[in-house]
């Protein structure tokens, strides 16, 4: 991860569904579902990862709250949904394509998440994740927009921002390392645990700019967002956000 190369440019989804996209129904079946899955992970975790958690202090226990994470491999959401000490219901946002994923296609529609379309306006899923945090529901989302590229933290969107300005709720930042893909199955491949660590951060509010001007006000949150994230980061992981470029 030394000598990080510039950024691909963000992806854009060529798939455009907007029928799909909603709120999830918090029906009995679904509520049955997510304590299954949510076993499931801890199972999985347990055999094949060996987690280092910190920070669980921090985490709300209920909502609404903004989750952001830094995305860094499959592994991601198991880790985070086996370890985080959920009490409220919570939805993740994902990329329209997995609709399509043989596995994990079927278990987002039984558990439910916020489909959104990549790289191009989707004021459905935005409206979704906003009627989310109006019933105090919790959000997750990586404001990076996709898995990093780079092996550490990319440059931000704005959407993180724009829901935590928007619905006024705190922002909750967990920080993971040792979850890209090449890692986890480089250790699965030689039938070992692999290392990981999660890292829960003190919520936060973002201000409004002092100009008020909404541009600004986006970009300096996004800006804080990924900075805050960075912070409970170790440098090698840090990115776009390292403290020295050079290393």
């Amino acid at each position: 991860m030394l000598d990080q190369p510039s950024s691909p440019p963000k992806p854009i989804t060529d798939v455009w569904r907007p029928e799909l996209v909603s709120l999830p129904k918090l029906t009995f079946s679904r509520r049955v579902f997510r304590v299954f899955l949510r076993g499931v992970t801890k199972l999985l975790t347990f055999l094949l990862l060996r987690a280092e958690v910190s920070g669980l202090e921090n985490f709300p226990r209920h909502g609404p709250a903004l989750i952001v994470f830094n995305h860094l491999g499959d592994t991601d959401a198991v880790l985070m949904m086996a370890t985080l000490p959920f009490k409220s219901p919570v939805e993740g946002i994902g990329k329209i394509e997995l609709n399509d994923h043989w596995l994990v296609g079927p278990v987002f529609r039984a558990h439910g998440i916020i489909w959104v379309h990549r790289g191009r306006p989707d004021r459905r899923a935005l409206r979704a994740a906003l009627d989310a945090l109006a019933e105090e529901r919790m959000v997750t989302l990586a404001p990076e927009g996709r898995q990093s590229v780079i092996g550490g933290l990319e440059e931000g969107n704005a959407g993180a921002a724009f829901l935590a300005l928007k619905s006024g709720a705190p922002i909750v930042p967990v920080a993971m390392t040792g979850t890209e893909n090449s890692n986890i199955y480089g250790y699965l491949k030689q039938w070992k645990r692999a290392p990981v660590t999660l890292r829960v951060g003190k919520p936060f509010f973002l201000p409004v700019h002092p100009s008020g001007d909404r541009q600004k006000t986006l970009q300096e949150g996004t800006r804080l967002i990924m900075e805050t994230l960075a912070s409970l980061l170790p440098e090698l992981y840090r990115g776009k956000f390292k403290s020295n470029p050079e290393k």
